[in-house]
């Protein structure tokens, strides 16, 4: 059952940039807490290089948009912090694997990533893949302790949730079918017309941040009209992000986005740029802006930070 936002937490300063940046704060510490050395229950050890190549693949940057709406997503339902904060650890821990293996010469073949060596070029692929693989499990790891919430068909409502959205009907296939519009696989399998695009990129990018919302409405035990709300918002926001990044694809620079600029035109990817033109895709970009906040009306001023969330993916620079 779904409850009132919580009052115990006032913060001296609630203007977006300060929530984002001690959402982001939290995070840090928190995974830099449980990417220690020490051991938990069931492990035999935990390889310096491997706890090295981890740390410096998701630890020291990036925004933390995601936990951030985990943590702003579930504030909307009285989840105590502590509980949102560790459940977006896990998603942030899946985001960052995916970049260590995005990067990798058998995918993107980045050298520059957040504005310095791609994990494969600081270390050497084969501890970079390893490192992947250990933040992807150890997301997992993280939702299942009793710590992110007691009760276990929570717990597992959260594992079901995240697998989904970053695996074979989400993320990993939403990469896939990115490689294969590249001409990966020996002919072009480019996505067909603007459905096409927008089912590609709803798998690749939008579902991870989708289930960054839906893991706080989760948390809270949503009514399932406060949860249709809160997935709506997920989804728009979801593709505003995408069209915000091949904006910035075009539109940007390396010195600014921390990483290669013009990949898509260089790859031959499809977006929703090329279809639309830059101001076509300026406009949708406004007008999902405009849907997210009508999805958030349920939740009234209490919704506040998640429209100026939108807001921010729509308006980001890098």
């Amino acid at each position: 059952m779904s409850r009132p936002a919580a009052k115990t937490e006032p913060r001296q300063d609630a203007s977006f940039p300060a929530r984002l940046n001690a959402a982001a704060a939290e995070t840090e510490r928190l995974l830099e807490r449980l990417m220690s050395d020490a051991l938990v229950d069931g492990e035999i050890a935990r390889p310096a290089r491997l706890m090295e190549s981890m740390r410096y693949s998701s630890l020291g940057g990036g925004k933390r948009l995601r936990p951030f709406l985990t943590v702003e997503t579930a504030a909307l339902f009285g989840v105590p912090r502590e509980r949102a904060l560790m459940a977006g650890a896990a998603v942030e821990c899946i985001h960052c694997y995916s970049l260590v293996h995005d990067d990798l010469p058998a995918m993107d073949n980045d050298d520059l990533r957040r504005g310095r060596p791609t994990a494969h070029k600081a270390f050497d692929e084969a501890t970079a893949i390893l490192a992947g693989d250990g933040l992807l499990t150890f997301a997992f790891d993280i939702l299942g302790r009793p710590e992110t919430h007691p009760d276990a068909a929570v717990r597992i409502a959260l594992v079901t949730g995240l697998a989904r959205s970053a695996g074979l009907g989400g993320m990993v296939g939403g990469q896939l079918l990115d490689l294969a519009a590249e001409g990966r696989f020996g002919r072009n399998e480019a996505p067909q017309g603007e459905q096409g695009v927008l089912t590609m990129q709803a798998m690749k990018t939008g579902a991870l941040l989708h289930f960054s919302c839906m893991a706080g409405a989760i948390l809270g035990g949503a009514q399932p009209d406060k949860r249709d709300a809160v997935s709506r918002y997920g989804k728009i926001l979801g593709q505003a992000f995408q069209i915000a990044d091949d904006l910035l694809d075009v539109e940007g620079d390396a010195a600014t986005l921390g990483k290669a600029a013009g990949k898509d035109a260089a790859h031959g990817k499809a977006t929703l740029v090329d279809l639309l033109g830059i101001p076509g895709a300026h406009a949708r970009l406004s007008a999902l802006v405009a849907d997210a906040e009508a999805a958030l009306a349920p939740f009234g001023a209490d919704a506040a930070t998640l429209t100026d969330a939108a807001r921010f993916v729509a308006e980001r620079r890098a």
